[in-house]
């Protein structure tokens, strides 16, 4: 069992803060082969109903039922505790923002709705945080920069949470494997709104147990001293010892295999006889064959039907080397099946619609006899199939107003057919994603474009000003134009206007030359002469 080969070691604390009752809530299990950590902030008002603990419950007990990593798991806990909230929503809508963390002692994938956050930290060095589900997460994505949103004015309007009226998209982790040492961190919006990333990094300097380290977080949290205090919850999950998958086991495996296969083969008196080097490498084989569709069947869990197909492929050449047709067939069937999905997905992007339900329902139509193997994945995309055509549609206007250079309604087209993409785990995502950055970069030039148009219209206004000696005006025309051209990267034309400013300040305020005070000397010598003549008389 992995539980008992690792060392997972949790400690949490969840607090009213100022308020008289924590709407906040955290609970945890660890069961043999996974375990499931949980933290939820009530975002109602509702003072009789406990949306947080009631969201708690509803994870784990789905948790408990059906423990798995897998994400369509992870997405079916969300959806559970989602529905609950909306049943018991009587009196007032219940709503949450949730954290939502599964491991198998190997690796971790989480779930979020809303704004509470998982960290993942190793050696000193944040290694994943959670994104936000608000508004101001939106914004950065959009403008493609890495920020913090604990300061952004929107980062509490939250577009998806737990108990919301409708397009309930949780947020999917991939799974991220563990090393011995990491740290993980679960904290409602109370938290980590307060306290850096940089704190929390700090305080792992000092806090070597999880307890140790949720009380050094808290006092940083407390040591604002602000004036009001949020219910706040903090997780710390110390990863001491990760579940280590020994050889042993494939060793035992394989040593049985060829004790099997030589017992079988010396039976009827030995009359035939293979060396000890050929029966092992047999062994090796089917154990190979094994691994091969073991990996296929995880990859298909997480939608990574390429990668999928790639095992199931090796593992029936292998059968083949082996003669085995029953395990041939089998790996023959789920490569079939997978990659009728993939050709249905293909052609629902492609916005062949019957095609792709002709893919899909032979998928469906094949995956019987293998335990109804894809089922699932294709009645969901049975089940999307008016949400895929929305999206090409979508998808193929904003073409048509890309191609009439109306790129701001391309992008929002795009912007549109994305969002119900992720929804739903479109294939076609990243094409899509692709187009809203081409029609970005358009945007960007025809901007960059108008403003040179601009800045040229300003400084042949000050060129008419300049003309007509109205100085301040041409001063402040090109002024304007200079800034316009810094902003576009025309250093060229940003100096030209400097000179064309110094002129303007020449001419607006010229230099006076300092009159001579003094007399020139035939001056005084005249006056001198005048006054003598005088003299001479009066004394006559």
């Amino acid at each position: 069992m992995r539980k008992e080969n690792s060392d997972f070691q949790t400690s949490f604390l969840s607090e009213a803060g100022s308020f008289l009752q924590n709407r906040d809530y955290f609970a945890y299990t660890a069961l043999d082969d996974f375990s499931c950590w949980v933290a939820v902030k009530g975002l109602d008002s509702d003072q009789e109903v406990d949306s947080a603990k009631i969201a708690v419950q509803a994870v784990l007990e789905s948790f408990i039922a059906k423990p798995s990593i897998a994400k369509r798991s992870l997405a079916n806990y969300m959806k559970q505790a989602h529905k609950v909230l909306q049943q018991q929503s009587l009196r007032v809508r219940l709503k949450a923002s949730i954290v939502v963390v599964v491991s198998d002692y190997r690796r971790i994938r989480c779930a979020i709705a809303g704004n509470a956050r998982l960290y993942h930290f190793r050696n000193g060095v944040s290694l994943f945080k959670s994104p936000d589900q608000s508004l101001a997460q939106e914004i950065f994505d959009s403008q493609q920069r890495v920020v913090d949103t604990r300061q952004h004015e929107e980062r509490d309007n939250l577009l998806t949470y737990l108990g919301q009226p409708s397009n309930f998209t949780p947020y999917i982790s991939p799974k991220m494997k563990l090393h011995e040492g990491d740290v993980l961190l679960l904290s409602t919006a109370g938290f980590w709104k307060h306290v850096e990333d940089v704190e929390m990094l700090d305080a792992l300097e000092l806090g070597k147990e999880p307890a140790q380290y949720v009380d050094i977080l808290e006092e940083v949290l407390l040591s604002r001293q602000r004036k009001v205090v949020e219910n706040y919850t903090i997780a710390a999950i110390f990863i001491n010892k990760v579940y280590q998958e020994s050889n042993k086991k494939k060793m035992k495996y394989i040593k049985w295999l060829v004790a099997s296969l030589v017992t079988l083969l010396l039976v009827g008196g030995g009359a035939a006889f293979y060396q000890a080097k050929q029966v092992k490498k047999m062994a090796e084989l089917t154990v190979d064959m094994k691994e091969h569709e073991k990996s296929g069947n995880l990859y298909f869990e997480d939608g990574n039907y390429s990668e999928a197909v790639m095992e199931y492929s090796q593992g029936r050449n292998v059968a083949k080397k082996l003669k085995d047709p029953i395990h041939r067939n089998l790996l023959a069937s789920k490569l079939r099946i997978t990659q009728l999905i993939i050709q249905g997905d293909e052609a629902a992007e492609a916005g062949e619609f019957a095609k792709a339900m002709e893919h899909y329902e032979k998928a469906s139509k094949e995956g019987r006899p293998l335990q109804s193997f894809g089922k699932e994945e294709i009645e969901q995309r049975i089940a999307n199939m008016d949400l895929i055509v929305d999206i090409v549609e979508e998808v193929k206007k904003g073409d048509t107003l890309f191609n009439t250079e109306d790129y701001n309604a391309a992008l929002g087209s795009y912007q549109k057919a994305r969002t119900k993409a992720l929804a739903i785990s479109f294939t076609g995502e990243p094409q899509i994603k692709a187009k809203m950055e081409e029609a970005e970069g358009k945007i960007a030039e025809l901007t960059k474009a108008q403003q040179e148009l601009r800045a040229e219209g300003l400084e042949k206004n000050g060129d008419k000003f300049y003309a007509q000696q109205q100085y301040s005006k041409a001063i402040e025309a090109y002024t304007v134009a200079q800034e316009i051209y810094q902003e576009t990267g025309l250093i060229a034309k940003v100096l030209g206007l400097e000179r064309k400013i110094m002129n303007s300040n020449d001419k607006l305020n010229p230099v006076i030359p300092v009159a001579n005070t003094e007399m020139p000397s035939t001056e005084i010598d005249d006056t001198e002469q005048s006054l003598e003549d005088e003299m001479l008389k009066e004394g006559k």
